[in-house]
């Protein structure tokens, strides 16, 4: 598999997996948009270097994030969705709503590379900037109204105590406010890690793990919501069409190796 640079190492995959379980398994998953920006990806790699489990594994987290944000919006209406480490991400596309603004946070390259390839919707709003500094917070207009964080596939990278910095942060300049976040197991950390060193990939290597979500909401001082399974209703809707390896990663997964958080912070 090619080895990519910069930004497209961290922006093309996701996008990649979201186009692949598209036209394979729209029954599951569809973006629409997706399949707009796949002349976009710069090489067909990704996905030959891909197997069906990382293609799924990946989509998972827009798959349920996408339910709880709906919810969330459907609830408060006039609300804030922020994504924090934003990416390519479509989800202001595939829900189609404009009662809700959509801040969409990274780093300022990330922000250049995706006003290159999609156009900002009038409810949407880009703010490059470092999500563990604070300068981006006095760029959401109305902190006051409920406000939901949605953080895919970007805790694992950092440190517990930057995790815990940033909800203080949040939970100092916010009003009403809930996060939905993903966490692997500190075994499936491990495995993970395993699998990263095997590659040469150091730069790579994940630290944030989850073995439960109650502990984490009370040393995080917050309240947990609930707590998701990743493939919970993958594994039902697809399971004809899945190979061995998926069913079995999937299986390890939602028994005890990953979880999708969504906490109450204020």
């Amino acid at each position: 598999m090619q080895e990519y640079k910069g930004v497209a190492d961290t922006l093309y995959i996701p996008l990649t997996a979201r186009t692949y379980v598209s036209k394979r398994y729209p029954e599951y998953f569809y973006d629409e948009k997706a399949l707009e920006l796949e002349n976009h990806i710069p090489s067909d790699s990704i996905e030959k270097g891909s197997s069906q489990y990382s293609m799924l594994a990946s989509v998972a987290r827009y798959y349920n994030f996408d339910k709880v944000v709906y919810k969330f919006i459907e609830k408060n209406n006039i609300c804030n969705i922020i994504n924090l480490g934003c990416g390519l991400e479509t989800m202001a596309y595939r829900l189609n709503n404009d009662s809700a603004t959509f801040y969409e946070v990274d780093f300022h390259h990330v922000i250049e590379e995706r006003s290159k390839v999609l156009d900002t919707l009038d409810n949407e709003v880009l703010i490059g900037a470092d999500i563990l500094k604070d300068d981006w917070i006095s760029e959401i207009k109305d902190r006051d109204i409920p406000s939901l964080f949605v953080v895919s596939g970007v805790f694992q990278y950092f440190h517990e105590e930057e995790v815990l910095g940033l909800i203080n942060q949040i939970k100092n300049r916010f009003g009403d406010c809930e996060m939905l976040f993903d966490a692997m197991s500190k075994s499936g950390l491990t495995y993970a890690n395993n699998y990263v060193r095997k590659t040469g990939n150091k730069s790579a290597m994940m630290y944030f793990s989850v073995d439960d979500g109650n502990d984490f909401a009370r040393i995080s001082g917050t309240k947990l919501i609930e707590e998701l399974k990743f493939f919970k209703d993958a594994r039902v809707m697809l399971k004809n069409k899945l190979n061995l390896y998926s069913r079995i990663a999937m299986y390890m997964v939602d028994k005890n190796q990953g979880r999708i958080l969504h906490i109450k912070i204020k």
